[in-house]
């Protein structure tokens, strides 16, 4: 059963979004981009009204216009890898390995309260790495690629 998946993250090009190999799936770096929208998260207004409450949106132009486009963008890549991995059948907490590329470090702090929201109790293990750009545009700021341990028949 190696089959790629159609659900949840969503590639922009010929590849696939993720794979399955025996009892693990990989998942291809995402990107806060909506193919099917055409529309790429540049902030706050881009995603849920509750999600922004929850990651830190303040309502003070001043701040949410600094920390809204790596915030919102962390949310919803984050997001789509739920989504995805919860098509395959399994749970955010079986995604155990990330790879984050980012095109300034200086956002991992920022990145790492939205990573906590889900992963709440053990974070996964972790790769972060600066990048000079991330495609289709200067506008993504960050991507993330997973690996998630989900056996094909879970113990009783």
């Amino acid at each position: 059963m190696n089959a790629p998946s159609s659900a949840g993250a969503a590639p922009l090009a010929r590849y696939a979004a993720s794979r399955r190999m025996g009892d693990y799936v990989f998942l291809s770096g995402v990107i806060a981009v909506d193919p099917a929208a055409g529309r790429i998260v540049r902030g706050y207004d881009d995603i849920p009204a509750e999600a922004a409450a929850r990651i830190g949106r303040t309502g003070e132009f001043s701040c949410d216009i600094k920390e809204g486009p790596i915030l919102a963008q962390s949310w919803y890549v984050l997001d789509r890898i739920r989504q995805t991995i919860e098509a395959e059948g399994g749970r955010m907490e079986d995604v155990f390995k990330l790879v984050q590329y980012f095109r300034n470090l200086d956002h991992f702090p920022l990145y790492n309260r939205v990573r906590k929201l889900f992963y709440p109790d053990q974070p996964p293990v972790s790769t972060v790495v600066e990048v000079s750009g991330l495609m289709p545009t200067d506008d993504i700021l960050i991507e993330v690629e997973g690996t998630a341990y989900l056996p094909l028949r879970r113990p009783e």
